[in-house]
């Protein structure tokens, strides 16, 4: 143990000095494939809960893309891995040491060259029936539609296919932060839901429905409850045919964030 810690300490000397120079450090450079191996055990007992067993996306992000929104670079990655980011469902990765980071954080890197998902759907008729519908009443797609829901311009992106038939058919089941449903009673028996939008230990905001905004103090409810599972979104589980479900996963797969 105070062998890495040593070897820790040199490496940031090394790379302090290097960056004092203007030189870029790479904190993955000297990793090996042994390592992306380690990385990718690491991952799948640590990391695939959230965000799949391939990488792809769950309640998390899907990591098999070139591009990363929160870590442009290595050194980025590491960080984003190590401290989490803050306000959403990315937690610090407290349990893994130093070098486990850097193995997880390679094993990440390696699965921007993995194939895409194949989708057999078709995204034109996908398209069409998004519009039909009504989903843009609630989801932006390219600067049209409601935020009252996610913004969908890149989900395909963000999310694997597995992940967006699941949302399809169970909406319920995984729910994103900033979108778990709140019921607040007042006392005189109006109920406001909604998704909540921020909570202290003293008030919290929602949203409802009509996109309105609503903020009280917890203290001045009658009843205040988290609806774990519910969400405003209905299943499309019973409405759409297996070949309609398909060409709309592959509409959505394939919104990667241009016009």
């Amino acid at each position: 143990m105070l062998m890495k810690a040593a070897i820790g300490t040199v490496f940031l000397a090394v790379a302090c000095r290097l960056q004092g120079q203007g030189v870029p450090v790479d904190p993955l450079a000297s990793l090996t494939i042994a390592d992306v191996a380690s990385g990718k055990r690491l991952f799948e007992a640590q990391c695939a809960p959230c965000h799949g067993i391939d990488g792809r996306g769950g309640k998390g992000a899907n990591l098999a893309i070139p591009r990363l929104k929160h870590a442009t670079d290595n050194q980025e990655l590491v960080a984003v891995i190590r401290e989490g980011i803050q306000g959403t469902g990315m937690l610090r990765a407290w349990q893994l040491d130093d070098r486990e980071l850097l193995q997880v954080a390679a094993y990440v890197r390696s699965l921007a060259g993995v194939a895409e998902s194949a989708t057999s759907g078709d995204p034109e008729h996908g398209r069409a029936l998004f519009e039909a519908r009504g989903c843009s009443g609630c989801h932006i797609v390219n600067g049209t539609g409601s935020s009252l829901a996610p913004e969908l311009t890149a989900v395909g992106a963000r999310r694997g296919t597995q992940y967006l038939r699941k949302k399809l058919l169970n909406p319920g089941a995984e729910t994103t932060d900033g979108f778990l449903m709140i019921r607040a009673i007042l006392p005189d028996g109006r109920e406001v839901r909604g998704f909540r939008v921020n909570e202290d230990s003293f008030t919290i905001q929602i949203k409802d429905a009509d996109n309105r905004f609503h903020s009280f103090r917890k203290a001045g409810l009658a009843r205040l409850e988290k609806e774990f599972g519910q969400t405003l979104m209905p299943s499309f589980g019973a409405t759409l045919a297996a070949g309609e479900l398909d060409d709309l996963v592959a509409y959505l797969a394939g919104l990667k964030g241009g016009a």
